[in-house]
């Protein structure tokens, strides 16, 4: 495992501003600060898991990380000493700005990081602009847009937007995890298409790589061993399609009975998709697991035939999809956002025809009745190793990183 590092410890130099680029020059160091949302083992979510892949790998393409989170003081043990809590997660949202905000001045004064790489608007926009380092975007998505399709009201909606578009304007330079991303923070922010770099999200291929059979997968989860498994792993929120997942395999239950669908994740919909499932009469078929912790994601993915990405809006990249390649299995997923960036290069048959519950039947029915080519274990893991390693997402980061220094 990599070596903790702490900017307020890592040999990387601590230059003043104007003499960054020399001091970076003379040995190759750079040091970053992140701010993030939370960490993962305390609210999941792929924002999240990102902020933690890049903080623990960046340290192999000479990037010294740090972040500064919400959540407790377990924070740093499970980030290995990463990451430290600015504030509760259970704190009232004006402390939480306000112990963000001070978290942040702090730590730019007293370790001067050559970046700051923010993650998340909201913690990041009372400290901008970063007048002491470059600041670089990290652009997960659209918060404002994200919480207008969740139901949130309209003037809610607009000041979260703003909020965005005021933390985003001191950048010098923006990372998207997809080029569709990029695009809509083009067209919906008014960022300059120049300062955009598209870098994909990472995946452990060592973590994920298959070290079992498929029934011992099953076998150490206590799933079933003799019938067709599809697994899902997201956030139980609208956006998610996971309404759209239910109806389609009440079509997939009524033309192969034996097959089953594992939903994992928490959230808002839960109750509401215990009482479609229950009301569709599939509870023999479909099975919510809850949520999962990380560390049994790789084995929840080998015990599948085939994973689903099922997001009717807003997925700027779908970190599950390349963890379940990674772990072997094909993922299958919808044309929305980058998501068809993900796959598409593996294999087009991964990308349904259109969102919705027809779609998703008529692809799943496809691939169960062995009349859709799926790519094999080892070209699912071959392909995640080739353009997802964390080692390869840590150089490309490092090399924005290095023109927002320019």
């Amino acid at each position: 495992m990599t070596a903790v590092l702490d900017l307020g410890r890592t040999a990387a130099p601590k230059a003043p501003h104007a003499s960054r680029t020399a001091a970076v020059a003379a040995d190759g160091w750079l040091s970053s600060l992140h701010i993030g949302m939370g960490w993962p083992e305390e609210q999941p979510g792929g924002l999240n898991r990102m902020v933690a892949g890049l903080v623990h790998h960046l340290p192999t393409a000479k990037v010294a990380a740090h972040a500064l989170v919400a959540g407790s003081s377990a924070v740093e043990r499970y980030s290995l000493g990463y990451a430290r809590p600015f504030a509760a997660l259970s704190d009232p949202l004006p402390l939480r700005l306000l112990l963000a905000h001070r978290a942040i001045r702090a730590a730019i004064a007293e370790q001067s990081p050559d970046i700051v790489a923010l993650h998340f608007a909201l913690f990041g926009f009372l400290a901008a602009p970063m007048r002491k380092a470059a600041l670089v975007v990290h652009f997960h998505g659209p918060w404002s847009d994200e919480s207008m399709v969740e139901g949130n009201h309209a003037v809610l909606g607009r000041v979260k937007h703003w909020l965005e578009s005021r933390a985003y304007r001191p950048a010098q330079r923006f990372i998207t995890l997809s080029n569709a991303f990029a695009a809509l923070l083009q067209s919906r922010y008014g960022v300059d298409r120049s300062l955009i770099r598209v870098v994909p999200g990472g995946v452990d291929v060592e973590r994920f790589r298959p070290r079992q059979s498929r029934r011992a997968a099953r076998e150490s989860l206590g799933l079933p061993l003799d019938r067709p498994i599809v697994v899902t792993v997201r956030r139980l929120a609208r956006r998610m399609g996971l309404q759209d997942l239910v109806m389609a395999f009440a079509e997939v239950y009524r033309r192969v009975p034996d097959a089953m669908l594992v939903i994992a994740g928490g959230g808002p919909l839960r109750n509401e998709l215990h009482a479609q499932i229950d009301g569709l009469g599939l509870c023999d078929c479909i099975h919510l697991l809850g949520r999962v912790d990380d560390a049994e994601l790789p084995t929840l993915f080998r015990a599948a035939d085939l994973s689903v990405v099922p997001t009717t809006a807003l997925e700027g990249f779908g970190l599950a999809s390349v963890e379940s390649l990674a772990a072997g299995t094909p993922a299958l997923v919808t044309p929305v956002g980058g998501l068809p960036e993900v796959v598409r290069g593996l294999s087009d048959s991964l990308v349904c025809e259109a969102t919705g519950s027809n779609a998703l039947a008529d692809r799943l029915l496809g691939v169960l009745a062995g009349n859709v080519s799926l790519p094999a274990e080892e070209a699912c893991t071959a392909y995640a190793a080739e353009h997802f390693a964390w080692e390869l997402v840590a150089e490309r980061t490092r090399a924005v990183y290095r023109e927002a220094l320019a």
